[in-house]
């Protein structure tokens, strides 16, 4: 009798052991697995789960967000910084390895404060280094004002997935220029970013190195967790998720809300103004109109740009006859106004 008890005992603390979050500690770096693997975690997986990982650098755009008014995408290209949409609302980040996230999968309470609850362990782990923060706003956790962690939430079913940034040492030349507001001018249906004054922890931790405060935060929020590995069946379904979704122009500019564009530029050749908008990642209702001189009418080109994907190198490739619409013009000239 006392052995099925003790047994009885043991299952009972086993299903309680079970019940306990896992945790991953992130070892890829590639912005389109990490936000893949979240909704894998969330979408397919009942379990709880903590997570503490980084990008290489990238722009991770809320699900609600045209990308196009959100991210200089000829800047980002060229400097090989990927853009990607995230499940969640809220407004464009920049990542890069200076800069730590986490995340969160649990069940869906409605009637907590959920941004504060989950906010409570980040806070908890700068108070055990000296850094007095404090949840700010609807989403921030600020120190002395200014903003080091911006976070955001959806609910899937019964379960809730929080994630949220820690700027450590994030290169902030490379978010200004990346997030830059567009110098065109934007009408938009999409929800806009919301800029705040940011700061580095590294100035407040110094000499504690990034990958110092990485381990650190692991540690500290996988205290009460259960360590977790990745299988091979994990990585494979995150894959998948990877090459159908989350590394295609389609869901990373494509799903986004119509904004309209206006800009115009001098040249040697006349002036040149352009409006149009962006819609699903590709040009529409394309105006080019100015002083320049024409051998076609511009109507022609109009036509020729409806449709284009919202690509520097698609416009361009669209833009092969310019100069028999405007005479000295080239592709890469007029291209310029549509990515200023």
């Amino acid at each position: 009798m006392k052995e099925e008890t003790k047994t009885a005992a043991n299952e009972k603390s086993g299903d309680n052991a079970r019940k306990r979050p896992l945790f991953i500690k992130g070892e890829s770096t590639d912005p389109y697995f990490n936000l893949a693997l979240e909704e894998y975690l969330l979408r397919r997986r009942s379990e709880h789960f903590v997570s503490v990982w980084k990008n290489a650098p990238a722009v991770i755009v809320g699900i609600n967000q045209n990308t196009a008014e959100e991210v200089d995408l000829d800047f980002a290209e060229r400097s090989d910084i990927k853009v990607v949409r995230r499940q969640t609302g809220g407004g464009a980040v920049y990542h890069d390895l200076g800069n730590v996230c986490y995340t969160i999968i649990d069940d869906y309470d409605g009637n907590r404060d959920n941004y504060r609850f989950f906010t409570q362990g980040v806070i908890g782990y700068l108070a055990a280094l000296g850094v007095r923060a404090e949840f700010s706003g609807r989403n921030d956790i600020t120190v002395d004002g200014a903003k080091i962690s911006g976070n955001a939430q959806c609910v899937y079913g019964n379960r809730i997935m929080h994630h949220g940034t820690l700027l450590f040492s994030t290169d902030s030349d490379i978010l200004a220029r990346v997030l830059r507001p567009h110098r065109l001018k934007v009408e938009s249906k999409g929800i806009k970013s919301v800029r705040a004054r940011v700061t580095n922890l590294c100035e407040r931790l110094a000499p504690m190195t990034a990958d110092q405060f990485f381990e650190g935060l692991a540690a500290y929020l996988s205290r009460e967790t259960e360590p977790y590995a990745l299988t091979q069946a994990d990585v494979a379904a995150v894959q998948t998720l990877v090459s159908e979704k989350y590394s295609t122009f389609g869901w990373n500019v494509g799903t986004s809300p119509k904004a309209t564009f206006r800009g115009e530029k001098k040249f040697p050749f006349g002036l040149v103004s352009v409006s149009f908008d962006v819609e699903n990642g590709r040009l529409g209702n394309v105006s080019v109109n100015g002083d320049f001189f024409s051998v076609k009418e511009i109507s022609g080109l109009n036509l020729t740009l409806n449709g284009v994907l919202y690509r520097r190198e698609c416009v361009e490739n669209a833009l092969a006859d310019v100069s028999s619409y405007i005479v000295g013009g080239t592709p890469s000239d007029i291209a310029e106004i549509f990515f200023m």
